[in-house]
Parts: structure tokens; C-alpha cells; sequence
């Protein structure tokens, strides 16, 4: 309850503090199948050189239920108060079909991809996907699908699914999750951590004490050290 508490706090003040470099706009991209997908765009406010290029962040929604804007939400209220440092442009999907984990997700998320890249100047050293639950086992997925488009993966209370050991971690990856967490399991997520961290792979393991699997405002303050982490990696390529 505590360590909840804490994460709430920071939560809001981080909310405050970047209420003004922060916006986001929703939009809908067309489909292959004539449906639309809803997703969440934040372009930095202070952006003082329109022409410098920015860095890119994914942001994969958790499940249950779905409403339109619901990446959107996510991103504004859990991903952008722990990325905020990287003055990034920010990519909320909602989920085209029922897991982020499958092929019509990553067609419907690349595309989308594709097409913010061709809109706005990306520092393409600098790309991170990130997400919680059902959104962290769809980091892991794209980034072992593509790891020459992301530069950098944060899964969050995740499993790894069915994804090939050789596949993981490609890329500096920041994996997060509670011991309290009656959802996906703890000890997997260590193990995994573990065995890739014995095999070289650029991999950092936060494990967090007493947090529920619903208290995504508790990780916050972990997502922080994650992108700094992240950011301390990029700089010394």
C-alpha cells in the first residue's frame, strides 16, 4: 500500500509538471479491412527547433475493457509521466484486435508507424515501445519483430509469451514487475530476465515489492529509471 501510495504521488505531480509539454489529439488510420484504427499523437510543445528530430515512443495499452481513447489515456496518464525527460513524440494506438501479440496488430501498428515517420522529423536512434500487461507482452513482440526499427524496449508486468529466447532483448530492455502481481506471474519474468542477462543480452530487471497488478500508477516512478537507463544507453553508442 505504501509503495502504491508513493507511485500515486508521483503520478500526480509528474502529471502537473508536464501538463504544459504535453498534448495529445486523436485520429483514426484506415485499414487494410476498411476499419479504422483510433490512436493517440502528442507532439512536444516547447519544440523549439521544429526541424530537430525527435524521439519516438510506442505506447501498448493494457487489456480488459476498451473503450475508444483508451491508448490515449494510458499514454497520457501512465507512459507520458515517465517518459516525459525525453521530449519525445508520443504513438498511442488502441488495439486493432484482441491482442497486441498478433499479426493484425503489428500490420495495423507498423503502418501507423510508418506513416508518423513520413509526417514528422524521428531520430531513428532513438525509438521506444513500451507497455503494460497485455501491452508489455506486445513490447516484447515487436521489438523481437523488429528490432531494426526499435532502438529500445520497456515491457511492464509482461509475460514473453511464446518468443524465442535468440529473439529477445536485441535491444537495451528495461523489464519491470511486481512480486505482488496475481496476474502474470513474478518468478517467469525474473527467470526470463535472468537467462538473457547470463546470455549478454543489454537487459536491466526492476522488480518492485508490493504492487498490484492494477496499480499502474505505481510503476511510474520504475518507467522513469527505465528511460533514463534507456537514455544512458543511447548515448553511449
Amino acid at each position: 500500500m505504501r509503495a502504491f501510495l508513493l507511485g500515486m504521488t508521483a503520478l500526480l505531480s509528474s502529471l502537473n509538471a508536464h501538463a504544459q509539454t504535453a498534448s495529445y489529439r486523436e485520429a483514426e488510420l484506415p485499414l487494410a479491412d476498411g476499419t479504422l484504427m483510433t490512436y493517440g499523437i502528442s507532439i512536444p510543445r516547447n519544440d523549439e527547433v521544429k526541424d530537430t528530430p525527435r524521439p519516438l515512443v510506442l505506447a501498448l495499452h493494457p487489456g480488459g475493457q476498451r473503450t475508444a481513447g483508451y491508448g490515449t489515456w494510458f499514454a497520457r496518464t501512465i507512459v507520458q509521466p515517465g517518459i516525459a525527460s525525453l521530449n519525445a513524440i508520443v504513438v498511442a494506438p488502441d488495439c486493432p484486435t484482441p491482442r497486441w501479440a498478433e499479426e493484425g496488430a503489428d500490420q495495423a501498428v507498423m503502418k501507423l508507424l510508418e506513416t508518423v515517420m513520413q509526417e514528422h522529423k524521428i531520430d531513428r536512434r532513438r525509438v521506444l515501445v513500451v507497455g503494460f500487461s497485455m501491452g508489455g507482452r506486445g513490447t516484447w513482440y515487436f521489438a523481437s519483430r523488429h528490432p531494426d526499427f526499435f532502438t529500445a524496449a520497456i515491457p511492464m508486468a509482461a509475460s514473453i509469451g511464446g518468443e524465442p529466447t535468440e529473439k529477445l532483448a536485441t535491444m537495451p530492455t528495461y523489464v519491470i514487475h511486481s512480486r505482488a502481481d496475481s496476474v502474470v506471474p513474478f518468478a517467469p519474468a525474473e527467470k526470463n530476465a535472468k537467462a538473457l542477462e547470463q546470455l549478454g543480452k543489454p537487459v536491466k530487471f526492476e522488480p518492485l515489492d508490493d504492487l498490484p497488478h492494477f496499480s499502474m500508477g505505481g510503476y511510474v516512478p520504475s518507467l522513469q529509471r527505465g528511460v533514463r537507463w534507456v537514455t544512458d544507453r543511447w548515448q553511449a553508442r
